[in-house]
């Protein structure tokens, strides 16, 4: 379970070190994609592979096309995690995410992924989030 936010920032190399309590789920290789929002998504293998598989089936089933299934492929990674729990964003991740080397970002959990966000997009989507159920807004 990936809970909480951290603040973290790139480094000159694009990389991003992780939050202690997420990597042991991570362990030492994780899948990054294009996330939605302007994000960017990390999954575990296992979670990664299992969501694969599912794409596959809803193409054999007809609910998504053999486009959209490449479209999610080619947008994903496997990347390694180092000793420092850090992991190097390639730069069309970055551009995604609006993210540069050397900025601040948030890393998010969302249960079963984590997410890397440019903070500025990332409190903005957390108040529609907020909104969306009174009474749990974050203290200032």
């Amino acid at each position: 379970m990936f809970v909480g936010f951290h603040d973290r920032q790139l480094d000159d190399k694009g990389r991003c070190a992780l939050p202690s309590a997420y990597r042991p789920d991570l362990g030492d290789k994780c899948y990054v994609s294009l996330g939605d929002e302007g994000c960017i998504t990390l999954r575990t293998v296992p979670e990664f592979e299992a969501h694969a598989q599912e794409l596959i089936e809803q193409e054999r089933r007809g609910e998504i096309s053999h486009s959209r299934r490449r479209a999610i492929s080619v947008t994903s990674a496997l990347v390694s995690i180092d000793k420092q729990g850090r992991f190097t964003l390639e730069e069309r991740f970055r551009r995604h995410a609006g993210l540069e080397s050397g900025a601040p970002v948030v890393v998010a959990g969302t249960f079963d992924a984590v997410e890397i966000w440019k903070p500025d997009r990332f409190w903005a989507v957390e108040a529609e989030g907020q909104d969306e159920e009174p009474g749990r807004q974050w203290d200032d």
